[in-house]
């Protein structure tokens, strides 16, 4: 064909070539495209909208979708580079399988493992260890035997509690909850003692906490990303659910806001969260941290307001592709917070020998005399005795021996240096202690301050 005719044939044909190009190429790009998950339980406008402005912003670079599960197989990927947690608390089979994608390399947030470990007493007595004010707070054992226990479970549980002492401790009133519970589920205010008394027995095998009650003037909630991003939000815990984020006054100081934003980021980055919550409640000016174990807060239009939801939307999204975008395929990509790595750092270590170093025989705690044999001419007749006369004394040689200590204490070596080959039946342990201490961020101490009588807060 030649002509105008055979030119537009060609051209389609060049056209058409080109659009199978492309398509091939983007199918191909979605095969090896890294994903970016969200797993969610009843929760719809943040799931959503996170997926939706993930998919904006990373314009074909990575993308974003439900994460879907049909079966888990151990050591096996989810195929997803970073995984929004929303829902494991309350899922145990997720949690599991999180941790076992976070074992091929999911960046899972936030870390299954850590989420697992914590709960709301420790963070209480990390905070005190890091000098940020929060309310005093006593471990109260559950009411209840927990199930397949029964009073000899509890040898040195002292039966009764010195009760005195903790309710001087906290003062009244008071508020008991959880230990590592959330959503202000089985929260009560305490008055008195017999009303403690009473409550409790409602608990049956929960654990819980008696905290002492903030009287405050001012109330935030704010939301870290990051360990890094932080929005701080007026807040009302005494209004109903859908007006607790409507506060017509404005903060008191600007002072204030920045050492509340200051205790967010030491928190966060301590426990290692990358999605969490801090609440203050303020008495007298010094903030108090209520609650800072909220690693799937609410992020709910209806709730938290437009505004804020715009603000954690936005963040979590830029967040999650940056953390995309920083993944390492089999790698651990967990964030681990600075408690946990100041405390690994400071263990000791043991530096073992290469694998083609190792001898037959790595270690001989006792070393043997060779057993003597018997002379070649001996005697017909005393042969029996002299034999076990032979055997005796070795018997007795070899109990002298290990009576003996078995090796000498191992001497502290230099982290550079390289573990000694084993070359005979002695092989020397050579430990490395480790001088690195876990860093602390500086953080201003509150002033002492007297408390109100009244007030309420989670």
């Amino acid at each position: 064909m030649t002509g105008q005719s055979g030119d537009k044939c060609f051209r389609n044909t060049l056209q058409e070539s080109k659009q199978l190009e492309r398509y091939k190429e983007a199918k191909i790009n979605l095969f090896i495209m890294k994903k970016i998950g969200i797993l969610f339980g009843k929760e719809r406008s943040f799931p959503e909208a996170f997926v939706k402005r993930v998919n904006e912003l990373a314009n074909g670079e990575f993308l974003a979708e439900f994460v879907q599960i049909d079966k888990i197989f151990q050591g096996e990927p989810l195929d997803y580079a970073v995984i929004i947690d929303r829902i494991s608390q309350d899922v145990p089979f997720y949690r599991a399988a999180l941790k076992n994608a976070a074992s091929t390399g999911t960046a899972v947030i936030n870390n299954p493992f850590w989420w697992s470990a914590d709960e709301k007493f420790f963070n209480n007595a990390l905070a005190v260890r890091l000098g940020i004010p929060v309310p005093k707070t006593a471990l109260i054992p559950s009411r209840e035997h927990p199930s397949d226990t029964t009073e000899e479970s509890f040898s040195n549980l002292a039966y009764p509690l010195d009760w005195e002492a903790i309710f001087e401790y906290t003062g009244f009133p008071a508020y008991m909850k959880p230990f590592d519970g959330g959503g202000w589920k089985d929260v009560y205010k305490l008055n008195d003692k017999e009303e403690f008394f009473e409550k409790h027995k409602l608990t049956k095998q929960s654990v819980m906490m008696l905290q002492e009650e903030i009287q405050f003037d001012e109330y935030y909630r704010c939301y870290c990303i990051g360990g890094k991003y932080v929005r701080i939000m007026q807040y009302e815990p005494r209004n109903e659910f859908h007006l607790r984020y409507a506060v017509d006054n404005a903060p008191s100081s600007e002072a204030l806001l920045k050492t509340i934003h200051d205790y967010v980021i030491t928190l966060n980055q301590q426990l290692g969260y990358d999605f969490n919550t801090v609440e203050f409640a303020v008495r007298d000016g010094i903030p108090y941290a209520i609650d800072f174990c909220n690693p799937a807060p609410d992020a709910e239009v209806t709730s938290v307001g437009q505004e804020n939801f715009d603000w954690v939307i936005e963040t979590s999204a830029q967040y999650a592709i940056e953390r995309a975008r920083a993944h390492k395929d089999g790698q651990d990509n967990l964030t681990w917070g600075e408690y946990v790595k100041g405390s690994a750092k400071q263990a000791p270590k043991v530096k073992a020998p290469a694998v083609g170093d190792i001898t037959e025989e790595v270690a001989a705690p006792v070393e043997l005399e060779p057993v003597k044999e018997a002379p070649a001419k001996a005697a017909k007749g005393k042969s029996s005795k002299a034999a076990k006369k032979s055997r005796a004394e070795d018997a007795n040689l070899v109990a002298d021996k290990a009576d003996k200590p078995a090796a000498k204490e191992a001497k502290p070596v230099d982290k550079e240096a390289k573990p000694a080959k084993s070359t005979s039946k002695k092989a020397a342990a050579k430990a490395v202690d480790s001088d690195d201490t876990a860093a602390k961020a500086p953080v201003a101490k509150a002033p002492a301050s007297k408390a109100k009588k009244t007030s309420a807060k989670k």
